[in-house]
């Protein structure tokens, strides 16, 4: 699956996310070294801290599934926004937790151009070794 593929997997899954606080959908498209795809969504909560970002519910879910650190190709992440969108410093951390520093993480903007980032290059000072 190329990135194109895998970005269109993110943003089709948009319209799945709960966002009833914010009215900003997020989807997240996760590439598993089998082949894979794991999608996510952010879904909020009136509580705020209890919401989760469709970078987490991905990863979550992938572990969930039997993956472990190691099993992670790539990642999409697509919202409705002017620039590109970053995942949040929560995502970065729980990322650097299960992917290698030098996975690629997609990012896209509403002309949907596609950035690509190393992990490494998205969060240079994580707070576990990224080295795997």
């Amino acid at each position: 699956m190329n990135k194109e593929q895998l970005m269109e997997s993110a943003r089709s899954m948009k319209e799945r996310a709960y966002i009833p606080y914010s009215k900003f959908p997020v989807g997240a498209a996760l590439l598993m070294k089998d082949g894979t795809v794991i999608n996510g969504v952010n879904v909020e909560n009136v509580s705020l801290g209890a919401t989760n970002c469709a970078e987490r519910t991905a990863i979550f879910t992938a572990v969930a599934q039997g993956y472990k650190k190691g099993d992670f190709e790539a990642i999409a992440v697509a919202g409705n926004t002017e620039d590109y969108l970053p995942p949040c410093s929560i995502c970065r951390q729980v990322m650097a937790e299960f992917f290698s520093p030098e996975m690629p993480v997609y990012l896209t903007n509403e002309k949907k151009e596609i950035l690509e980032l190393k992990l490494k290059e998205l969060l240079p000072y994580a707070f576990l070794d990224l080295e795997m």
